[in-house]
């Protein structure tokens, strides 16, 4: 395991991400692999709740916003699938407190295949749009390259530096009744392709992002997969979990603490 030196944070603070290479091993991540396929084997979703997986802001609203499948995963494993994957009928151990986390707790979770041919594109956004805090700045990304992320397979791509601007737009829940059950506040400002940078990161390694970089990643035309588990930390100390958040804590599992 890597060790976050000062130099490092320092980095993370500047640019909005961190790149940390062989932080996992490599049966550490096989093992990662091992215990999503066991998850995959047992999986069943009903017809009505087979949602495809979208950052663009028209598929979100239709796909996302329009079932409480998505509402409802805070506390429970989903499925969200890529587009094209259906037919027509429809068949750590990071020290986090070098990092400013005094009480940080784990959010969200997801286990990302982009399979090859139709691992999706993911647009520009900031994380924060979707999991908003009072003040801002309380939210951390983690993302374990299970495999290696290439600029072939869909490597993230970032704008350094761009996490000290605020949040432009914001995802909430509708008004009870709604369809769609979530909403926008406000839009995501344009970017252009030239201020991103690629960051490919080799198995095992671990990406640390800002809650408010801009980042994207693209379609995965190539033949390899790029499996990743990610999560996200917030700390919780003098933070405000916005009520208006689509993903909410629920009396039986409020967000857990990441410090045993």
């Amino acid at each position: 395991m890597a060790f976050v030196t000062e130099q490092q944070i320092q980095k993370f603070h500047e640019d909005g991400f961190l790149v940390l290479e062989e932080f996992f091993t490599t049966e550490e991540c096989d093992a990662m692999r091992k215990q999503i396929h066991k998850i995959i084997a047992d999986m069943e979703v009903p017809p009505h709740c087979r949602t495809e997986f979208s950052t663009k802001e028209e598929e979100q609203l239709q796909a996302q916003g329009s079932t409480d499948y998505f509402l409802t995963s805070g506390d429970k494993i989903r499925f969200f699938f890529e587009r094209g994957v259906f037919d027509k009928k429809g068949n750590l151990f990071l020290n986090g407190r070098k990092l400013g986390l005094e009480n940080p707790v784990v959010v969200q979770s997801m286990y990302i295949f982009k399979q090859p041919g139709i691992g999706g594109e993911v647009t520009p956004h900031q994380d924060a749009t979707f999991l908003y805090t009072e003040p801002l700045g309380r939210v951390l990304g983690l993302w374990i390259a299970l495999e290696d992320a290439t600029q072939e397979n869909g490597c993230l791509w970032f704008i350094p530096g761009s996490h000290t601007g605020g949040v432009t737009r914001q995802m909430v829940r509708a008004p009870p009744g709604s369809i769609p059950c979530v909403q926008f506040l406000g839009s995501e400002q344009p970017y252009e392709d030239s201020q991103f940078i690629p960051v490919p990161i080799s198995k095992g390694g671990l990406i640390l992002i800002h809650g408010e970089v801009v980042h994207r990643s693209e379609l995965n035309s190539s033949n390899s997969s790029r499996h990743v588990y990610t999560f996200h930390l917030m700390e919780a100390k003098d933070t405000i979990w916005s009520r208006e958040n689509w993903l909410q804590p629920t009396p039986e599992l409020p967000f857990p603490s990441l410090y045993l």
